[in-house]
């Protein structure tokens, strides 16, 4: 999440806050070219030591795991690639813990002499050891039934993202949080367009040193995703973004046939001369063009309807939750006439009185309202930002956005009751058909 119409800077914090510091058997075997159409390995056969797996599949506008619809609760992680197995090992125990089934985290880290340990420190140079963090995190995530979504690049730079390439080979400054025209020559100069494309090579087509397996034959990666929030605010028009996401999404989903693709966008609908910021041209995106690309198998939805000025402070007879309730409702609604499973992948509010939320049982309300009409509507999925857990000394990740969830059953954790709800709904989307 990043935010327009106020820049406030959520993921710069995040990616300060990255600054780094094994196992069993998974869902998953070697996919063949006999598997079936839900996904089944033909064999039933995996890697030694390794249960039967299945892919996860998008047919008839629903996602489909061993001839059933799957529909679930989940969560975001970003940090899971650049961690201890400790840090590792924590939020994805505590993750299943709470009946959550998919997981969202980042793919890449790129350039080098920053905070982070680069997986890509120059353009088509990778750091094989760096990977260390990101090949566990698979692996344990499949010992433990999870499923993951690995977006490739950050819009944006933190963790390096879109601008990291621009910087590399044309030497622009950086304008993430501006007009974008120098950010936006990620997605049309030849040589970062090539650079993308061999780093999605890499990281789809290598070999887990954990698993075994590489990660376009494991099934517990469910979906690549082109980018995290896409943007492209210097071409009003969408052609941009487009023009990209349709070249990406055929290149990825040749890389990955079996594991699904999605944009990874906020569900901007790009409408011209729309005053209202998430459903306006602002941003350079229409939701429904990148939904209905072929190569798409699902529609991404984020909601933070505070930092879009969605709330009764910045617009009268608005309020937060009931705006995030209409978002959803809405994307779910368009992604059914696409004939296009949607998931709600990222969404949060923090606590302040000045935007909708004053405390904790208000928040939990705004949630309950939102994961209600998910699953009321028909959503595939969706996944709170973000759960964390405890770091290498035993203390808890900070919070430093104030979203934060933590699966701590101390009556002192003042997320407690949010992190209870969630559980909850979770089985009430494993259980929906």
């Amino acid at each position: 999440m990043n935010d327009q119409p106020r820049p406030t800077r959520r993921r710069t914090l995040l990616g300060a806050a990255a600054l780094g510091l094994a196992a069993a058997p998974l869902l998953g075997g070697t996919a063949s070219a006999a598997d079936d159409p839900d996904g089944r390995s033909a064999d039933g056969q995996g890697a030694p030591g390794r249960g039967r797996g299945s892919f996860v599949t998008a047919r008839g506008g629903e996602l489909r795991l061993d001839g059933r619809t799957f529909r679930f609760g989940g969560t975001n992680c970003y940090y899971l690639h650049q961690q201890s197995h400790y840090m590792i090992d924590a939020v994805l125990n505590d993750a299943a813990a709470m009946g959550l089934t998919v997981v969202r985290a980042w793919a890449f880290a790129d350039g080098g002499g920053r905070s982070y340990r680069a997986l890509q420190p120059e353009p088509f140079s990778y750091d094989e050891a760096a990977f260390d963090s990101l090949d566990y995190a698979v692996h344990k995530a499949g010992q433990l039934g999870l499923r993951l979504v690995l977006p490739l690049v950050n819009n944006w730079p933190d963790y390096g993202g879109m601008q990291q390439y621009v910087s590399w080979f044309l030497g622009l400054a950086d304008d993430s949080y501006g007009d974008g025209v120098h950010h936006d020559r990620f997605y049309t100069d030849a040589d970062c367009r090539r650079a993308y494309r061999a780093w999605a090579k890499h990281v789809i087509q290598r070999r887990n040193r954990h698993t075994g397996l590489r990660y376009a034959d494991d099934p517990t990666i469910m979906a690549w995703e082109l980018a995290n929030e896409p943007r492209c605010r210097s071409d009003k028009s969408g052609a941009t973004l487009l023009g990209w996401a349709r070249e990406m999404s055929g290149y990825v989903k040749s890389l990955a046939p079996r594991q699904l693709l999605a944009i990874g966008d906020e569900g901007f609908y790009g409408r011209a001369n729309e005053a209202d910021y998430p459903y306006s041209d602002y941003e350079g995106n229409d939701w429904l063009k990148l939904t209905a690309l072929p190569a798409v198998d699902y529609g991404t939805v984020h909601v933070y309807p505070q930092n879009w000025g969605e709330t009764s402070g910045g617009k009268p007879g608005t309020d937060a939750t009931s705006w995030g309730t209409r978002w959803i409702t809405d994307h779910v609604a368009d992604g059914r006439k696409l004939g296009k499973p949607v998931v709600v992948e990222e969404f949060g509010l923090q606590i302040d009185a000045g935007r909708d939320v004053p405390d904790t049982a208000a928040r939990d309300a705004a949630y309950r309202a939102w994961t209600d009409a998910a699953l009321a509507a028909g959503a595939a999925g969706d996944q709170f930002w973000l759960l964390t857990s405890r770091v290498d000394d035993g203390s808890f990740y900070p919070d430093y956005d104030g979203h934060r969830v933590t699966w701590n059953n101390d009556p002192a954790n003042p997320t407690r009751s949010t992190a209870q709800l969630f559980a909850a709904h979770a089985r009430a989307m494993a259980a929906a058909r």
